[in-house]
């Protein structure tokens, strides 16, 4: 360390020396446009492939669709949002660094957590979801369970150290074969469509209930946080700019276009899945899309067997992605201080070895304890909704705050867009306490935990030039100066 501590607005800062940084090194400009929109991609696509189908058991099809419709203008609105912000403050923070610019320490440090638990537990829910698509292939009698789940931790955190630029190529390449694989079971099962399908779900006594909606109004908030694992993780993005070529121009067009991606395939697949197959008989399924082939067609056939295999493609994808995910979010906190600081240091190849090897042993651990896909995902998303309202926040504040902060691109409708996607962010955050009261108290009291790690402890001993708080004390020399 190379000079005393200072407090600034309610924490205490020091400055490091550059030895302390360059063992905190990602590799830089490792990544285009293409491999980001690739990587958004990569981070959802499984929600296409599994998740998403538990929302037929909440709410119906139509309480589903309803519920998919807002979250899709929740997510494209945020998107909007996101791209000026990782335009204007391209750290590997992403999330926490938005925050923390605009809300102070407390607010980023609340929000990278948030950020911490959805892409920390969406890896284990991925990790159950893999295993149903390995004991439905049948493969060496191979059925779902913790060594399937430790196979998939060992291989794919593996690649992950090899090295960025390995992995997000890795990530593309898996990825296109995931997007055939929903090409191909689009084209297998327009014929097979039936739309008396989607509303074979029997009608309750529920408030409002039809055929439409079958579990009446209150099946559309509880399908809420089933709708969201359409989009779930599009958000972490970001997160790749300290090692994209050109963040400021890049950022932007490979969240707006992975999110373009995204719409098509989840109104894909909320349409031809349960309009093949019956919304009943998927509602409850681990594999929905080979399954749904299997009973459009009447048994075994290639078309199910490929979308198994390619499913299982998909599922990699963004089990392999979100690694990559939570190990930048946990680097950025550890670098910054938030998090103990040894949690940061990268190997010879820049990449953050313990940040990528602490949680996904937390992770191996949740899916092989619970084989809950569904818990977690509940606790993946209320961790989400979390970061979603203060990210908006971060949004409306500094456009209030810092107008005139450069941005490389602005959102089209400004703090109306992202005022749009903080209202339905809180809806849905509403809807995952409503649908899962111990799902939100898991996720309350890991919050308690960490604020109070951050209060008594690691708010003392802040890295004062971690790009993140560099950002926020260059604003405030402005500010000054002004």
């Amino acid at each position: 360390m190379v000079d005393k501590k200072r407090h600034v607005r309610g924490a205490d800062y020091e400055s490091v020396s550059a030895d302390y940084l360059e063992k905190r090194k990602l590799k830089q400009g490792a990544a285009g446009w293409v491999l980001l929109a690739g990587l958004g991609v990569a981070y959802v696509i499984s929600g296409d492939f599994a998740g998403w189908n538990f929302g037929l058991e909440q709410g119906g099809w139509g309480g589903l669709l309803i519920a998919t419709v807002l979250m899709a203008i929740m997510y494209t609105c945020m998107v909007f949002g996101l791209a000026e912000l990782s335009s204007s403050i391209p750290v590997a923070g992403a999330g926490y660094g938005f925050a923390r610019r605009a809300l102070g320490p407390l607010g980023g440090f609340a929000t990278g957590v948030a950020i911490l638990i959805e892409y920390a537990v969406a890896p284990a829910a991925i990790a159950v979801f893999i295993g149903g698509y390995v004991e439905a292939l049948g493969l060496f009698g191979l059925t779902s369970g913790w060594p399937v789940f430790l196979v998939a931790y060992l291989i794919f955190v593996g690649v992950h150290l090899w090295g960025v630029g390995e992995a997000l190529k890795i990530t593309f390449v898996i990825t296109g074969i995931a997007l055939v694989a929903l090409i191909a079971f689009v084209i297998g099962m327009v014929p097979k469509f039936e739309t008396a399908k989607l509303f074979d779900i029997a009608v309750t006594d529920a408030p409002g209930a039809s055929s439409f909606l079958p579990f009446g109004v209150f099946g559309v908030w509880a399908a809420i946080v089933y709708a969201i694992w359409f989009f779930l993780a599009i958000e972490g993005v970001p997160l790749a700019a300290e090692e994209a070529r050109d963040p400021r121009r890049d950022m932007p067009k490979g969240i707006i276009a992975g999110m373009l991606v995204l719409l098509v395939t989840a109104a894909l697949m909320l349409v031809l899945v349960p309009g093949t197959a019956g919304s009943k008989a998927m509602m409850a399924s681990g594999n929905p899309l080979p399954e749904a082939i299997r009973i459009a067609y009447g048994g075994d056939n290639f078309l199910a067997d490929f979308v198994n295999y390619a499913g299982l493609a998909g599922l990699i994808a963004s089990f392999f992605s979100i690694i990559y995910a939570y190990s930048r979010q946990l680097f950025a906190l550890s670098r910054a201080g938030y998090l103990p600081r040894w949690m940061s240091v990268t190997g010879r190849r820049h990449t953050p070895y313990l940040a990528l090897i602490i949680p996904g042993t937390i992770g191996f651990l949740l899916a092989a304890i619970t084989e809950a896909g569904d818990l977690m995902i509940q606790i993946a998303v209320f961790g989400a909704t979390i970061s979603y309202v203060l990210m908006m926040v971060s949004h409306i504040v500094l456009r209030r705050r810092e107008p005139d902060m450069p941005r490389p691109y602005r959102t089209p409708g400004g703090v109306v867009t992202t005022g749009v996607a903080l209202v339905l962010a809180v809806a849905a955050l509403v809807a995952v306490f409503l649908v899962d009261v111990i799902a939100a108290l898991i996720v309350a009291a890991i919050f308690v935990a960490a604020l109070a790690y951050f209060w008594f402890y690691s708010r003392h001993r802040l890295v004062a030039n971690a790009p993140e708080e560099e950002f926020e004390a260059i604003a405030r020399a402005e500010t000054e100066l002004a």
